[in-house]
Formats: structure tokens, sequence, C-alpha cells
């Protein structure tokens, strides 16, 4: 069973920068796709980035494009989520994720949460005006 525990989540202010990590306890098959989500209070969960294995085929969603960067070191057994720009409605819960059935390698890609198998505990990010 795969385990991944996320870190680096925290306040900051509006404009200021946050890089989450996401360790997990191993690649395999059941890794092929990572990701992360978000999920703000009475709101659903958000695929905002997604990486296929070897660090290919990023997918962001519009509204962190051009703001977040997701990135993947196979030799720690990590994905990271460097947010930059950041906004108040950024404000959320943000969850790792690990599927092995997810088609994050395509272009058309759009993440949904019940194709990843694996979930981290969730780490807080505040942004305040």
């Amino acid at each position: 069973r795969v385990q991944l525990v996320e870190s680096g989540g925290g306040s900051v202010q509006a404009g200021g920068s946050l890089r989450l990590s996401c360790a997990a306890s191993e690649y395999t098959d059941y890794t092929y796709c990572m990701g992360w989500f978000r999920q703000a209070p009475g709101k659903e969960r958000e695929g905002v980035a997604t990486i296929a294995t070897g660090g290919v085929s990023p997918y962001y969603s519009d509204s962190v494009k051009g703001r977040f960067t997701i990135s993947q070191d196979n030799a720690k057994n990590t994905v990271y989520l460097q947010m930059n720009s950041l906004k108040p409605e950024d404000t959320a819960m943000y969850y790792c994720a690990a599927s092995w059935r997810a088609k994050c390698y395509r272009n058309d890609y759009i993440p949904y949460e019940n194709e990843y198998n694996y979930w981290g505990q969730g780490t807080q990010v505040t942004v305040s005006s």
C-alpha cells in the first residue's frame, strides 16, 4: 500500500509563495499519476495539478495556471507543488494523491478524485489579503 505524506503548508500573505511536498513510500505502477487536489470549506475537491511518471505531461487547472508548478524527484519519491503569487482564493486544504489508472498523460486530461487510489492526510494553506 502506498503512503503519501504532505508537508509545507502554512499561512502567507497574498502575493507570497509556498512549496508543498508529497513524499511517497514507494513509486510503483500505483503511482503512475501524482496529483494535488484542494478543498476549501463548503466547496468540492478540485484537482489543481497532476504529473505523470517521469515528470511528464503536467496538468494545471485554469485557476492556478501560470502561478503553480508541479514537479517530481524520482530519486526522493517526492512530488512538489511550487505555489507563487498566492491569492486568498487559494486558501484550502491541499491533498496529494496517486493513481494507477488516471490517464494523466493525455493532452485533454481533467483530473477527477475518484480516479485516485491513494491520498495523503492533507496540509492547510491559508492566504490572507
